[in-house]
């Protein structure tokens, strides 16, 4: 059995459509890098990846768009760490992860909590944070963006609605009212988890 991938810590945001995971971490970020300017070391021990998607580029998210034979071509070749669909949609994160991870490093994504379980098998040490917010926040939220149809977007939030117990988070965050709270909470939580880590191994 393949050991699992560290010493550096994975820390997953994972929730319903809606909630909120994207802006939250973009604003962690932020955060964090302010914090940088007095305490180099956060900086340099925490790394954003783009997911690579399936999905023409958009303004509501910084990813690496790719076609769907694009995609699988690159399963093949070894480019992704880990990959999973939803929403008629691919999603992945690049194996370049690995190397930051074993280097000591913090690493930060929002991904499907149907690979949850995968992930804790694979890496070291992995932090499951669950953004939330009520169903009806949800619903406004997703027909804002105006993606999807109004019944696609109900379907949406029903099928997304997450499991708290079987997918057994180690922080949640609900995401109403002003985003910066919730943005300091993670920001907190991945800090807290960087410093926690090795130090960089060059």
């Amino acid at each position: 059995m393949t050991a699992p991938i560290g010493p550096g810590a994975l820390v997953v945001v994972v929730g319903p459509s809606g909630a909120g995971k994207d802006t939250l971490i973009a604003m962690a970020r932020a955060l964090c890098a302010r914090e940088s300017q007095t305490d180099s070391r956060v900086d340099q021990r925490i790394v954003f990846p783009r997911r690579i998607v399936t999905r023409p580029p958009s303004a509501a998210e910084d990813h690496a768009s790719v076609s769907p034979f694009e995609f699988d071509a690159a399963i093949g070749q070894g480019i992704y760490a880990f990959w999973w669909a939803a929403h008629g949609l691919k999603y992945a994160l690049s194996a370049a992860i690995d190397t930051e991870l074993r280097a000591g490093k913090t690493v930060v994504c929002n991904v499907s909590r149907a690979v949850v379980r995968q992930l804790r098998e694979r890496y070291e040490n992995v932090t499951v944070v669950m953004v939330t917010a009520p169903k009806e926040v949800l619903l406004a939220r997703l027909a804002a963006r105006g993606r999807e149809s109004e019944g696609d977007v109900a379907g949406r939030v029903d099928r997304a609605v997450p499991a708290i117990d079987d997918l057994a988070p180690d922080i949640v965050i609900e995401n109403i009212g002003d985003p910066q709270d919730g943005a300091a909470r993670l920001a907190e939580v991945i800090r807290g988890t960087a410093m926690r880590a090795p130090p960089h191994v060059c």
